[in-house]
């Protein structure tokens, strides 16, 4: 079944946009994170104070870390050692994420409003500190729906390469009937599945993990 590609070890083939998903999760998290960092720096130690605004920035920061680790720490286990990535370590990883980018913006957005409420007019810190968390509230939410796009056709490139990998085993069963043995080399018919073969002859390990195409 196409769901053992869930559980297999290596890297799945996949859009090389996926790839371009993943840079921009990273580049936007650290953006957030550098908005984040502004808005618990505005009150420092009395952000508890006022709606626990910056709150939100703190539990920000933590979210952008947490998703340097995942997303980069999975493109340089994809790029330099593929034989070591564990797919359904990575769904896991990927769908926590995208618990985190949830509460994250919600909650960034519950308290950029709340600041915002009491700021009223002119410049103020609590107006910038809900100015800082609207924004990461803003970004967060699409950090969040590149997010699930990954996820998805993450999950899809698995379970795909787990059905390709599956019908190359079968190929390699019926490559071993005897019947099938007993041609010569050179008498082969020509109809038989060269592309089959070579995706067989070829160990996992060398196999690009972002397609071209």
């Amino acid at each position: 079944m196409g769901a053992q590609g869930l559980l297999a070890k290596g890297v799945p083939v996949q859009p090389v946009w996926l790839f371009h998903i993943k840079i921009a999760i990273i580049v936007l998290s650290v953006i957030v994170l550098g908005l984040a960092a502004w808005a618990v720096s505005i009150f420092g130690g009395y952000s508890g104070v006022y709606y626990y605004g910056t709150g939100a920035g703190g539990f920000a920061i933590f979210v952008t870390i947490k998703t340097f680790i995942v997303y980069g720490g999975a493109l340089g286990i994809e790029l330099g050692a593929p034989h070591f990535f564990y797919r359904i370590a990575a769904v896991v990883l990927y769908g926590l994420s995208l618990i985190f980018w949830l509460s994250c913006w919600a909650y960034a957005a519950s308290s950029a409003a709340a600041w915002l409420s009491v700021a009223g007019l002119g410049d103020s810190y609590w107006k910038r500190e809900g100015s800082a968390l609207a924004a990461v509230a803003g970004l967060g939410a699409v950090i969040w729906i590149l997010c699930i796009v990954h996820f998805i056709f993450f999950i899809r490139a698995c379970l795909a390469d787990g059905s390709a990998t599956q019908q190359a085993e079968l190929g390699n069963v019926k490559q071993q009937d005897p019947a099938v043995q007993s041609y010569p080399a050179a008498q082969q018919p020509q109809g038989y599945p060269v592309q089959q073969q070579q995706y067989a002859a070829q160990p996992y390990a060398t196999q690009q993990p972002y397609a071209t195409q």
